[in-house]
């Protein structure tokens, strides 16, 4: 197949050319700098300059393809508008893409997140079958208000696109993973002088390798149905105590408690406090079985074990 993705250059991208070519696929990717297209051509993809800002060039490049893979976002629009604006600037493009391949029953293949659906009281793992729930105003500011997006792909297969969303967990770990929540999390135990998790650390946190990641990408723009999530879960979630008690063992720091209340929480993890108190176990058995994939690289606790996140420097 000519898979256009973007974001072809980002931490989960840059698993998934690899992954296509490898799978005898030819790859073209987005890139809005020389910096971009180099790398692009390092991963062994062609390159298509341009931005997305630019529609018309999104849709003839979806157009010209047999499928598309969009994994990126306006990282830039955080700082000024939060996910607030991001998940607006995405919109118009996963319509985009919708436009260029409507009726072709070609695959659009799009990240989503196992944090933004909004199901922090299921009482159970969620599913693939589970779906996002609204956002709207009222979720401004939190991960939720990203589901418009997540909705509108998979609302795509209505228009004859073999749209679905694979849903990443708030961990996704590797050797090249230097922007995600553990370098953060890192981080922070270094600026702090300890660990923290909140309240009892608990909740549960899914993970999994950008590897697996990848091949699951692959699998879905091959082979998934139309409409569907898939659930890029590894562990399918780790008490956060667990977590923090891994971190402290490789930095020779305490694991902490960090009381669960207005002061103390933001106290610690900053912009991070919405996010670390989510409980949020998933499942991975429907895309295990209807995709074929099974996760094979190295679980979370096993590689904050190999030691690469706590490398100098």
């Amino acid at each position: 197949m000519r898979v256009f993705i973007t974001g072809g250059t980002g931490h989960a991208g840059s698993h998934i050319i690899p992954e296509l070519i490898s799978a005898g696929h030819e790859v073209t990717g987005l890139a809005r700098s020389d910096t971009a297209a180099a790398a692009l051509s390092a991963h062994g993809a062609k390159v298509r300059r341009g931005d997305l800002e630019d529609l018309d060039g999104l849709k003839e490049a979806a157009a010209d393809s047999d499928g598309v893979i969009h994994v990126a976002h306006r990282q830039d629009l955080l700082p000024s508008g939060g996910i607030d604006a991001v998940a607006a600037a995405e919109l118009p493009v996963v319509l985009a893409f919708g436009e260029a391949l409507a009726g072709t029953g070609k695959p659009l293949v799009a990240a989503g997140s196992i944090g933004s659906p909004g199901w922090e009281n299921l009482g159970r793992p969620a599913t693939e079958e589970d779906p996002a729930l609204p956002g709207g105003d009222d979720y401004k500011g939190t991960l939720r208000v990203r589901n418009v997006v997540e909705t509108t792909v998979v609302g795509l297969a209505e228009r004859g696109v073999r749209s679905s969303i694979v849903r990443l967990p708030t961990i996704a770990h590797s050797t090249t993973d230097s922007a995600g929540f553990l370098p953060v999390l890192i981080a922070l135990a270094k600026e702090k002088g300890v660990v923290g998790y909140p309240g009892d650390g608990a909740n549960l946190w899914p993970a999994v390798h950008i590897r697996d990641v990848a091949s699951l990408f692959r699998l879905a723009l091959e082979k998934g149905p139309a409409g569907r999530y898939w659930h890029a879960i590894q562990d399918g979630g780790i008490p956060f105590r667990e977590i923090a008690e891994a971190i402290g063992s490789r930095l020779g720091l305490p694991a902490v408690s960090i009381p669960a209340d207005v002061l103390m929480l933001p106290g610690y993890f900053g912009f991070l406090a919405n996010l670390v108190t989510l409980d949020l176990p998933a499942s991975n058995l429907i895309t295990r079985r209807t995709l074929g994939w099974e996760p094979a690289q190295p679980i979370l606790l096993a590689d904050l074990d190999n030691g690469h996140y706590f490398s100098a420097g």
